[in-house]
């Protein structure tokens, strides 16, 4: 329907303003993207993909799977490798194991975060990709910022880019001007599959709790989450006690 593909050019297009307004990607970058096998991953290799056929400069795309074998969830590898290959897109899967034994009181969310992302990191590094794509949204950035502020007592979040080691890599943030039931509503459309198998701890997260946070605030003031994202750029620091 007509309808359906405005609202996925739509989309698109504010993954490109995010590009352009924070200078993600420029012409010649090799990027590579986490492919992690839920809806955000897989709006964003598209999206990505999409926007590289329709510019005149171009830029590599890689996509990643890091498999964490003993922590209980499931992907459709087939349809991961179809797609990929749909998009003419390289896709390397990587398997591992957590070591849980020794996380102390480490949670098994962050254990398991730190190695997947350590596996990226040196992939980029072997793979000659200077960018890492990740498919956090606008709603991961304001959680984040709330549980900052609760549990660390500082205000931060996970920024559009993020250069890493001495500026050797960068991690990106393509979908972070899309909310969560926008990038939903395109997997819909687009009729992205479901994890086979959910994370058996993602409900166990300090993240669940910032869900229930950002859900309540939204029932008071339906655009909570836009003021809480455009308030990180927008701070009035001599209201503040800031040293």
């Amino acid at each position: 329907m007509k309808s359906d593909k405005r609202f996925i050019d739509a989309l698109e297009r504010r993954v490109g303003l995010s590009i352009n307004r924070y200078s993600l990607i420029q012409g010649g970058d090799n990027v590579l993207v986490a492919l992690s096998g839920g809806k955000d991953s897989f709006v964003m290799l598209e999206t990505l993909a999409n926007r590289r056929r329709r510019l005149p400069v171009t830029y590599g795309i890689t996509a990643a799977h890091v498999h964490i074998k003993n922590i209980g969830y499931g992907v459709d590898r087939g349809y991961m490798e179809g797609f990929c290959e749909e998009l003419s897109v390289p896709l390397h899967i990587i398997e591992a194991e957590a070591d849980l034994e020794s996380a102390g009181d480490k949670s098994v969310c962050f254990v398991c975060s730190w190695l997947r992302r350590r596996k990226l990191f040196d992939l980029c590094e072997s793979a000659g990709c200077g960018i890492l794509a990740l498919g956090h949204h606008m709603n991961d950035a304001v959680e984040t910022l709330l549980m900052n502020m609760m549990f660390n007592g500082t205000i931060s979040s996970i920024p559009p880019a993020l250069h890493l080691f001495k500026g050797k890599l960068k991690v990106i943030r393509p979908l972070i001007l899309l909310e969560a039931n926008e990038i939903a509503e395109y997997a819909r459309l687009r009729e992205f599959p479901s994890m086979l198998k959910d994370c058996p701890h993602s409900g166990q997260s300090k993240r669940a709790d910032g869900k229930k946070i950002i859900e309540a605030m939204t029932a008071i003031e339906k655009d909570s989450l836009k003021n809480l994202y455009r308030s990180m750029s927008n701070i009035h620091e001599e209201y503040l006690s800031v040293k």
